[in-house]
């Protein structure tokens, strides 16, 4: 296009601005112009907010009022703006994975690409492939819009740094199998600490643990370990089986063998006590007269040697010539020499 093209194209242009501005004037400019802004106000007057979010309301720019879900009004020609939150939705972010879609009815996810995130330094200085999902809600939609920036950087920071400081806390062990729940709640918490001092109007719903493995490059290594682990935890349950088998029977059989001492104890003990009694007593039996007390044993005595046999023969040491009228193999031939006190 040629410089007289264009003089002659802005020539145009002016003509056909200059015509606008007669017929304007023809029809009653100001009267127009009041209509055409009477109309672009109502329509900007009206707004809706959904169910599902919640309409932050500033005016001149500084916080007016938060409407709910329906249908309102505010003043229009930018007085007024509406900033729209889905403070009734519940937010998600992934971490270590990601979801690309859903195929089928079910969800696909892609990991692999998120070590930085997932890959974390446990107790006793392993490292656990840990992936999880943290679920949120707005709260206070004035304080999610105007407290803070990038609030969605602001959580997944949050969360990454609790992450990894609970499962640091505790033994690799614990984070693969039995502490998922406890490390989840744990985290939940924590995390809702941080936001809270924050003071972003956010709320932490749940954080759930999707996987917990050891990295691929150890995975052989980590397998072998728990296999020797379970052999070991086998190992003593047997011992322990074994202890518990035969611990209480030897302790049984201690307490019957300590039992029955004390009772043969407490029987010599009382027996010699008796005995010591009744010599006491014969004692001093014998003291008041002995030959009565000295006779009187003597029979006793021989009254329970003789009381064991079965024939008995007395013969007087005096007489001469007896016939053995027993038999010369008899054992039951005795004499006994009674000698008179």
């Amino acid at each position: 296009m040629t410089s007289n093209d264009l003089e002659e194209q802005l020539r145009e242009w002016r003509e056909m601005i200059d015509k606008l501005k007669v017929t304007f004037q023809k029809l009653g400019g100001p009267l127009i112009f009041i209509v055409i802004l009477a109309v672009i106000g109502s329509a900007s007057s009206f707004y809706t907010i959904d169910v599902s979010e919640e309409g932050v309301i500033t005016r001149f720019g500084r916080y007016h009022h938060t409407a709910p879900p329906g249908l309102h009004y505010k003043i229009p020609f930018g007085i007024d703006q509406v900033h729209k939150v889905a403070s009734k939705r519940r937010l998600q972010e992934e971490f270590g994975f990601r979801t690309s879609g859903v195929s089928d009815g079910r969800s696909t996810y892609v990991s692999g690409r998120f070590a930085d995130e997932s890959l974390m330094l446990t107790g006793d200085l392993n490292v656990g492939d840990v992936t999880w999902i943290l679920q949120y809600e707005i709260s206070d939609p004035w304080k999610f819009l105007f407290h803070a920036r990038d609030v969605q950087r602001n959580i997944r920071d949050v969360s990454l740094s609790i992450m990894r400081r609970v499962v640091g806390d505790r033994l690799v062990g614990d984070v693969l199998t039995v502490g998922r729940v406890e490390i989840a709640d744990e985290a939940k918490r924590l995390t809702q600490e941080v936001l809270d001092r924050y003071d972003m109007g956010i709320r932490v719903v749940t954080i759930n643990l999707q996987d917990v493995n050891p990295p691929e490059s150890v995975k052989p290594a980590f397998n072998d370990v728990n296999a020797a682990k379970q052999q070991q935890e086998e190992a003593i349950n047997v011992a322990e089986r074994e202890y518990n088998r035969f611990v209480p029977e030897a302790r049984g059989r201690a307490d019957q063998l300590l039992s029955e001492a004390d009772a043969y104890h407490i029987n010599v003990v009382n027996r010699a006590k008796g005995d010591a009694s009744r010599f006491r007593s014969i004692a001093d039996e014998y003291r008041k007269a002995p030959e009565i007390t000295r006779s009187r044993l003597y029979i006793e005595t021989m009254e329970g040697v003789l009381a064991g046999m079965r024939r008995l023969t007395v013969v007087d040491e005096r007489l001469q010539g007896v016939l053995p009228i027993f038999g010369s193999d008899s054992a039951a031939l005795k004499k006994a020499e009674v000698q008179p006190r």
